[in-house]
């Protein structure tokens, strides 16, 4: 977890509101419930706002700490219990509370399914367990009461990949095979990084990829979630397991993300190695050195003959 520590270098991202500091931070089960809750504390750890994950009443819930000393809590539905994963439930509620001051208490978001099937649904009800209209809502609310540290990152809309274009005169066949669009974008980013003359231009490459609202792989954890919830819809029993296995490769994903999230500034902070040094070379307009002759072999001088008595 130490690659997560904030890193206050990086002048176009805020850098990300420091782990909580206790002893269960470097347990297992606590990093596996902060893997799954990462698609929350990311964002609001963007924003400024430390977080931390506690035990509710009978589920696990995020804590987020305000700069007036107030709190929010996100939780899954505590009364009665969510059967699904931690970090995946039916829907979320927040509110903010004050441990001194009981007047202040108030719902920001409730996306929880009703206790009373009768009762009319809330109009969060239809983003059930979905994170992004949470944090929306979350947004809106702390920049009104002014207790947003970090402003957050205009969200843009989907980047939807262009048409290919037809060859001219070419008619489209229905069977035709579509290009990996989105694997060849990724594809080229791999070549620009094996071309890229320093570690600075590295960097400037790693940042598409690393960005902690809008990179590749916090799009990609959104892409994930929003499968998921596709999946769901089928009300099929392989479509909620599917549901369960795209949301914890989100989680992966976004965990991928935050504990690489310093590699642009260490990949920044290489220092590019010199070039090597060569013997001068020889002028283009110079003349090449005649081969070496070697010298003839001097014949061998004949024995002297042998002179009888």
């Amino acid at each position: 977890m130490a690659a997560d520590e904030p890193n206050p270098t990086d002048a176009r991202t805020p850098p990300l509101a420091p782990l909580p500091d206790h002893q269960d931070v470097q347990t297992r089960w606590w990093q596996d419930l902060w893997r799954r809750h990462s698609h929350i504390t990311t964002p609001l750890r963007t924003r400024g706002l430390p977080c931390d994950i506690e035990f509710g009443l009978s589920a696990y819930i995020v804590r987020v700490s305000l700069p007036d000393d107030s709190y929010l809590i996100i939780s899954p539905p505590q009364d009665p219990p969510s059967d699904r994963r931690p970090g995946d439930p039916e829907g979320w509620i927040a509110t903010r509370e004050d441990p001194d001051d009981e007047t202040v208490f108030e719902v920001i978001y409730d996306s929880l399914p009703p206790d009373d099937p009768s009762a009319p649904h809330r109009p969060e009800a239809r983003h059930s367990g979905s994170t992004q209209p949470l944090i929306e809502a979350i947004d809106h609310r702390l920049a009104q009461l002014g207790l947003l540290p970090h402003p957050a990152l205009p969200h843009q809309a989907p980047h939807v990949a262009p048409a290919l274009p037809e060859a001219r005169g070419a008619h489209a066949t229905p069977h035709r095979v579509p290009r990996h669009v989105y694997g060849d974008a990724l594809r080229n980013l791999t070549d620009r990084v094996n071309t890229a003359e320093s570690p600075a231009d590295a960097a400037a490459l790693l940042h598409q990829i690393l960005e902690p609202t809008e990179g590749l792989l916090a799009q990609l954890g959104e892409f994930f979630e929003a499968a998921g919830e596709k999946a769901k819809e089928a009300e099929e029993d392989d479509g909620f397991d599917l549901s369960y296995d795209l949301a914890d490769a989100a989680a992966e994903i976004r965990n991928l993300s935050e504990v690489l999230h310093v590699a642009e500034d260490r990949m920044r902070a290489l220092t590019p190695l010199a070039p090597a040094l060569r013997p001068p070379s020889t002028p283009a307009n110079a003349s090449p050195l005649p081969p070496r002759v070697l010298p003839p072999a001097s014949p061998k001088a004949a024995p002297p003959a042998r002179r009888t008595p």
